[in-house]
């Protein structure tokens, strides 16, 4: 297929378009590189710079570009940023994401990708988590995408657009040329090997009297390559719907610190903090439908696997994309 992946020099997106070039597609990005990295673009890929805000642009490039599909992973995603400037959330990750829906049926596009997000669910109950579980957001970024999951749904109806919105959990790993650099970093594996790096003193344990084996918070952590094979399946979808990502290998944060240990050789120092708030004891993927509809299967399961993959990246690229 001839796919446009919006957001392409992003963590996620570039990790996919590699994927996909890599198994015999022709990607374009499209990226407004706020938050991405030119360096973080696939060098096989088209590129045409722009914001999903700039409607006419968008138009123009879905039109000219004649795509059968659009990956869309332009979103801003700081759960704690949505708190202090929800308009700034809202007005990308819907209302921009609305303009990419308006071209892709002015430009005949057969196919959306979306990049979703268990934030979609905030507190759950129920573990695991399953795409019927009750959505109800406990934050805007979380909210946001659960609007514009509503929103192709609506599309689907009206205009006939297909798509796949895949709610994964926590992102993770590397693949060989492109990894994580995110300015700030607020993600738990990256800043565990800014410890071994040098970069950070100590690593920060946010609570350890959770319900939980070892009293610290449990997560479902997936590889960014695991991602990548879900949205490529994803464009064969037989049916428009929503499919969770995850392991369902939950993993909690001193497994983690752990296994970065045994993989860095660096002792880690680690600190109890008190909780934060909004923090649940466990989030746990149930992923059997994206299994048993697109026979999509996680490659990647093991803490070790993960994070071996990530000091692989940080080495060759001490200081990220450096740009």
């Amino acid at each position: 297929m001839k796919i446009m992946v919006c957001g392409g020099a992003g963590y996620i997106g570039s990790a996919c378009t590699e994927y996909l070039l890599d198994n015999g597609h022709e990607v374009v990005v499209f990226d407004s590189l706020v938050t991405g990295h030119e360096a973080a673009i696939d060098p096989r890929a088209g590129f045409i710079k722009g914001d999903l805000g700039n409607r006419d642009l968008l138009m123009q490039s879905v039109k000219d570009g004649q795509f059968e599909a659009i990956m869309h992973f332009a979103a801003f995603s700081l759960v704690g940023e949505s708190m202090q400037d929800p308009g700034k959330y809202f007005r990308n990750n819907l209302c921009n994401a609305i303009n990419m829906a308006d071209a892709a049926v002015a430009g005949g596009v057969r196919t959306i990708v979306f990049s979703s997000t268990a934030a979609t669910f905030g507190e759950p109950d129920e573990i695991p988590i399953r795409e019927t579980t009750t959505q109800c957001p406990i934050n805007p970024y979380g909210e946001s995408k659960l609007c514009f999951e509503k929103v192709l749904y609506w599309y689907n109806k009206v205009h006939g657009l297909q798509y796949a919105a895949l709610r994964y959990f926590n992102a993770a790993g590397a693949t060989e040329n492109f990894g994580e650099d995110h300015n700030p970093e607020t993600h738990l594996i990256p800043i565990i090997l800014q410890v071994a790096q040098g970069k950070r003193e100590k690593i920060m344990i946010y609570g350890d009297d959770y319900d939980t084996p070892d009293g610290t918070c449990v997560r479902d952590y997936i590889h960014i390559l695991d991602l990548a094979q879900a949205h490529m399946l994803a464009l064969n979808a037989p049916e428009s719907g929503h499919y969770n990502l995850g392991t369902g290998n939950g993993l909690s944060v001193k497994e983690i610190i752990e296994a970065a240990r045994k993989v860095t050789g660096h002792e880690i120092p680690a600190e109890i903090a008190p909780r934060r708030a909004g923090d649940p004891p466990r989030l746990i993927a149930c992923s059997d439908l994206i299994k048993k509809k697109l026979g999509w299967q996680p490659q990647f399961e093991d803490a070790e696997t993960i994070i071996e993959s990530v000091w692989k990246w940080i080495q060759k690229n001490p200081d990220g994309y450096d740009d």
